[in-house]
Parts: C-alpha cells; sequence; structure tokens
C-alpha cells in the first residue's frame, strides 16, 4: 500500500518558491496592517491598536517602518527584547485577574532605538488601596518588582529622573489606573491641566498632539 504521495522533484520546489515568498510577503503586510504608517513626526496616528504578543512581534513597532525606510540603525532585537519583557509582566497582571493593559513610550514611535515600554492597565480601587494587587503581583515576579512608592526609584545614569524597580530590570512601567478617580499622573496637557494615565498616554509630550496606543489582547491569542 502506498502510504505517502509522490516526491516532488528539487525543480518543482524552485518552481513553487517565489509562490511561497509571496504569500509570506501578504501574511506579514496583513499582520503589519493592524499598525498603520508612523506619521511624518515618528507618532502613531490617534487610535488604540489591539494586538496580540505574536501579532506584536510581526508589527512595524519590531519589523521597522517599512521597505521604503532606511532601516539600518533599526534595532529590532531591542525592540523584540522589550515585547518579551512586557508579555512576563502582562502575564503577570492576567494572573490576578487585570485584563485592560496599555503600552506606549518611545516603543510605539519611529525610534531607532526606544528607551523602554511605558503603559497603563485599569484595576479596582480596592484591590490598589488595600496593597492587594501589589503583593499578589509579587508572589508571581521572583524580583519583587512590583511597587510605584516614590520612594523605591533610584538613579540610572544618563536619566535625569528616577526609576521605578521594574524600568531597571524589566525596561518596562505600567502603572495602575482606577477610572473616575479623577487623580492625576504628573503629566500635564498644552494648557497645564494635569491629565490621568488614559489621556498622558494617548497625547505627545513634545506637543500634546494625539497619539495612537497598543491594547494588549487578552490572553494574547493570535
Amino acid at each position: 500500500m502506498r502510504l505517502i504521495g509522490p516526491v516532488k522533484s528539487r525543480g518543482s520546489y524552485l518552481t513553487n518558491m517565489p509562490s511561497m515568498a509571496k504569500m509570506y510577503s501578504m501574511r506579514r503586510r496583513c499582520v503589519m496592517s493592524l499598525i498603520p504608517p508612523f506619521e511624518p513626526d515618528g507618532l502613531l496616528p490617534p487610535g488604540d491598536y489591539e494586538m496580540s504578543f505574536d501579532e506584536l512581534r510581526n508589527s512595524a513597532l519590531v519589523l521597522g517602518p517599512g521597505v521604503t525606510a532606511d532601516q539600518s540603525s533599526w534595532d529590532m532585537p531591542w525592540r523584540l527584547k522589550l515585547i518579551e519583557n512586557l508579555e512576563i509582566l502582562t502575564r503577570q497582571l492576567w494572573q490576578v485577574g487585570i485584563r485592560d493593559i496599555f503600552a506606549d513610550g518611545s516603543f510605539a514611535e519611529d525610534k531607532d532605538h526606544p528607551n523602554d515600554i511605558d503603559g497603563y492597565f485599569v484595576c479596582s480601587l480596592d484591590l490598589l488601596r488595600t496593597g492587594e494587587l501589589s503583593r499578589r503581583l509579587n508572589l508571581l515576579d521572583p524580583f519583587k518588582i512590583w511597587t510605584w512608592d516614590p520612594a523605591s526609584r533610584k538613579p540610572y545614569r544618563g536619566y535625569p529622573k528616577k526609576q521605578l524597580p521594574m524600568w531597571h530590570l524589566y525596561r518596562v512601567e505600567l502603572y495602575p489606573h482606577v477610572p473616575g478617580l479623577g487623580i492625576g499622573c504628573g503629566i500635564r496637557d498644552r494648557y497645564g491641566h494635569e491629565l490621568e494615565f488614559p489621556s498622558a498616554f494617548r497625547q505627545s509630550r513634545r506637543d500634546g498632539k494625539p497619539r495612537g496606543i497598543v491594547k494588549i489582547r487578552f490572553g494574547g491569542q493570535t
């Protein structure tokens, strides 16, 4: 009984290579289309772009702005490392019931070597106020980096401000946001009004221009 089909010759594989390459290219463009091209000032167009981690790894935020741009200095390995670290912290948040997580910072800009990933997540007041959120998260993280206590910030060479423990270890800072609480995050708009995290992360710190942000799809499903 013949259990396998006829083996194709080497020539037939070579003949199919262009179509295989075309299929890969189409898949890559489809994934990258989830993130639109950067605007001329290097920001994402305004909007919330929901993505899994697999989609994020195959997006323009990692692969670069496109074949027409000079990508000789685009640091793809560093961007992949930042996503790896973001995924570690995100999965810890998922384990304690946090679902809405947003990522931004210089990672979401047309910057060859971004400094870090900044972002925020939505949580309840009780979970934050009682310290239960930090306690649960630090049971999951081997380095116990989950704190937003200003006293925990330490300086880092070349940076003007002190950084949280999670930044020093992961180069990621994720902040808790309680909807409806009305507490500012220290970032102000062009008129001097203090903003909450959702507003602050959706505007450029340079000029207050609206910008896009990435929402991590729960579960990381593709």
